[in-house]
Parts: C-alpha cells; structure tokens; sequence
C-alpha cells in the first residue's frame, strides 16, 4: 500500500483554464491541488492533493479528529482549495477529510456518480450559501433578579424573581421565534433551498466566539442575483425585538446543499470517506 492517500476537496464542473488555476493551490499538508477528470465526461473533475497516509488512515484519523489545532488546519486548507476553486466554477464540496487509496480509486467514484454529480452541478450553478444564526442575549444578563420589596418575606421575595425571570426568559423567546419568522419569509422570498443545522452549544459556540444563547443555525442556498434582497430582509429580521441578535455569515460554497440529505436530515457522506 502506498504511503500517500488520495484527498478530494470538490467535484467541480471543468472550465476554461481550470487546470492551470488548479495547479498552483496548495492544500491539506501544503500538497499541490491537482484536477482528475472523468474519463467518460470531461466536463466534470476532481479536485484532489496527496496526503500522508500514517494521518489520514481510519485510526489516525479519529485521533487527529480530537485535535483542535490539526482539525483547524485542516479545515483552512480544505475551505482554502474549495472558495479558490469557487471562484472559477461551479463546486460541489466534499466531506471534511474525504479520502481515497489512490488517484485510480477517486476516478473511479467520480465516473460512478456521474450522473448525480452533474445534477447537483447543475442545481447549485449560480448559487452561494448564506448562514444565518440567531441569539438570545443569555437569561442573567435579561433578568437580574430584583431587589426584594420590603413587604416581602426573603422567600416570596425569591418566588417572585424566580417568576420575573422566567417571564423575561418567554418574551425573549418569542421575540426569537419572530424573528426566525422573517428570516424564514426572506428565504422564502430569495432563496432556492434551506438546510437546518444543530445550534452551536459548547466547543462550537466557544470557538465561533458566540455571545448570547445560538437559537437557530440555518444555512440558505441563494442565486446570486438574489443575494443583495435576502440581506436586506435578513439585516432587518430582528427590528424590534429586544434580546435577540441575527447573523449573516457569507457568501459560501454551497457546503449545505452538496450532497443529497439523508433520513436524519443531514449530508449525506460521500462515498469512501471515512466514518
């Protein structure tokens, strides 16, 4: 077995001077990005570097994958190769960390899912992908408790605060769902798809630097031309609405909308990526 695997960044729909953008990208391990093409069809290819194989086998891998650091540089350099080849074609990004035996064994999934990859490059043709999150601000900063009236024994006093507290906690709730209510119409209104995704709780939150309580993490899939009128309504979602914060984050390679969903409702894994 070779001491090198195969690492696939994207399928992408072959253009025009493609393959010399391609060739000075650099990617996971600082490796050179090069373009394998379907041998059947040359209009679709295969965004693919060389990687150790003592990191990226199954073992390694799922102790790599504990490391922060290691999975942050990664993930640069997997995110570096895709918006660079975003910004020449159309891309159907890859699963973090998809790898392959060999240049062979890549072409070979590339030709057997060539159907299904030319559809799905069709769909996201003139499309980017648009995260919106929304925050509440977190239940201590809305709702200190007050100071005891006089009158009050010390545990009426707590009982009432208890009930103020929870009385902010529900406005600020239903402010948030007001909230998603627009964000929803705009999409509605602009967007071509919407995947929902887990609120970021923890780790995640920590390293996104979040601040407030994650409520809704959607992305949006949006044809360019609509990109400027879905902003303008997702910058306005949160008009009114104490305690409630709304994030656009963008534009994307549409990594939401590139694979089919499965019954869970995520993306489907790509064929030979690891588990």
């Amino acid at each position: 077995m070779s001491d090198l695997l195969t690492y696939a960044y994207a399928v992408v729909r072959n253009a025009e001077g493609l393959r010399e953008a391609t060739a000075p990208l650099r990617g996971v391990a600082e490796s050179p990005v090069s373009l394998l093409t379907d041998t059947g069809d040359d209009q679709l290819g295969l965004a693919v570097s060389h990687v150790p194989g003592q990191d990226f086998q199954e073992d390694a891998l799922k102790q790599h994958l504990e490391d922060l650091e290691w999975l942050e540089a990664v993930a640069r350099a997997h995110h570096g190769v895709i918006e660079a080849l975003g910004e020449r074609t159309t891309v159907l990004p890859l699963r973090l960390a998809t790898v392959y035996l060999d240049d062979n064994r890549a072409r070979e999934v590339l030709e057997a899912g060539r159907t299904m990859f030319a559809g799905r490059l069709a769909r996201l043709s003139e499309h980017v992908e648009w995260g919106v999150k929304i925050y509440v601000e977190s239940s201590a900063a809305l709702a200190e408790p007050t100071v005891p009236a006089a009158d009050l024994t010390p545990g009426r006093a707590y009982l009432r605060n208890r009930r103020q507290q929870q009385s902010v906690r529900d406005t600020v709730y239903q402010a948030a769902q007001k909230a998603a209510e627009r964000v929803e119409a705009a999409g509605r209104r602009h967007a071509s798809d919407r995947v929902r995704h887990r609120v970021q709780q923890g780790l995640l939150a920590d390293a996104a630097g979040a601040v407030g309580e994650n409520v809704v993490n959607d992305a949006y899939l949006v044809p360019l031309k609509r990109c400027d009128g879905f902003l303008a309504d997702v910058a306005h979602a949160a008009d009114g609405l104490d305690g409630v914060r709304v994030e656009a984050t963008g534009p994307w390679a549409p990594y939401s909308f590139a694979m089919p969903l499965d019954e869970s409702g995520g993306a489907a894994a790509a064929e030979g990526a690891p588990p």
